[in-house]
């Protein structure tokens, strides 16, 4: 009854119906896993971004001793004291609060020397990039670690000329060109004094803390692995429904005239 289940077809049907059910299973785990990333992700930005602040030189002196990681150290809270350099790189291809817009980069040599690289905020598309402050600075933001190109990313520039415009805040690129030496991670301002002025650059804002889209990718990819599963069975029902009829109809033309004529013919019955 069921050989058939064996033979070359249904057997790569069998194989494309499992594989189909492993692979939405695995993406589903797989987002599962996303979450859990970004419920991480989210609990560290909430802890970390609530601790008082430090001094940079704490974090950068426990980065130098291997003590702290740069991931670690990320959305720390620091302050630093210094001047700015004139020159200021334009990291494009941002978005805050629904417009697009340009992220303005300035290196702060800091009292004690080291230069840092501070994103002092988000500036909309068609609007003038204000200059630096000029004079001595104190600032407070978050601990950044240096950006990296993803795969399949464009890559910036890179024929021997300052940098005006970046893609990504990739530090020992934007350190080529800078004095000193250079801190291996970056400050997303916050707060200075003097204050922030209205034509500054708006300091960019936390990330969502949200759990994401995630759970529903997950759920969806349950109830695709369902529906296939499902699929396959009513396929293989339908198939012996099918069977069974042909099997039914077969016997039936098999029967001759013959047979059919005996069964209709009236019993004699006999008479005493």
């Amino acid at each position: 009854m069921y050989r058939f289940l064996f033979r070359p077809r249904w057997l790569l049907f069998h194989l494309i119906v499992i594989a189909g059910i492993v692979g939405m299973i695995f993406l589903a785990f797989w987002q599962l896993d996303r979450l859990s990333e970004r419920k991480d992700f989210n609990s560290a930005v909430r802890e970390r971004s609530q601790e008082a602040p430090v001094e940079l030189t704490v974090i950068l002196d426990e980065l130098d001793r291997g003590e702290l990681s740069e991931d670690d150290a990320e959305w720390r809270r620091v302050t630093t004291s210094g001047t700015y350099l004139p020159a200021q790189i334009i990291e494009f291809n941002n978005s805050q609060g629904g417009r697009a817009g340009d992220n303005v980069l300035s290196a702060l040599v800091t009292d004690d020397g080291t230069t840092v690289v501070v994103n002092r905020g988000f500036i909309p598309l068609g609007t003038d990039h204000p200059d630096a402050p000029t004079g001595e600075v104190d600032i407070i933001g978050f601990v950044r670690p240096s950006e990296v190109r993803e795969r399949g990313d464009l890559t910036d520039a890179d024929d021997g000329e300052p940098l005006t415009e970046i893609r990504r805040i990739d530090i020992p690129q934007i350190a080529r060109q800078l004095p000193g030496e250079v801190a291996p991670v970056f400050i997303q301002l916050t707060g200075s004094e003097p204050p922030i002025a209205a034509d500054d650059p708006e300091p960019v804002v936390l990330p969502e803390l949200d759990s994401g889209p995630h759970l529903s990718y997950a759920i969806q990819w349950f109830i695709f692995a369902f529906c296939v599963a499902l699929g396959w069975v009513l396929a293989v029902r339908r198939s012996l429904s099918v069977r069974a009829a042909e099997r039914t109809a077969a016997s039936t033309d098999s029967r001759s005239p013959v047979d059919d004529a005996t069964e209709n013919q009236p019993v004699e019955t006999s008479s005493s």
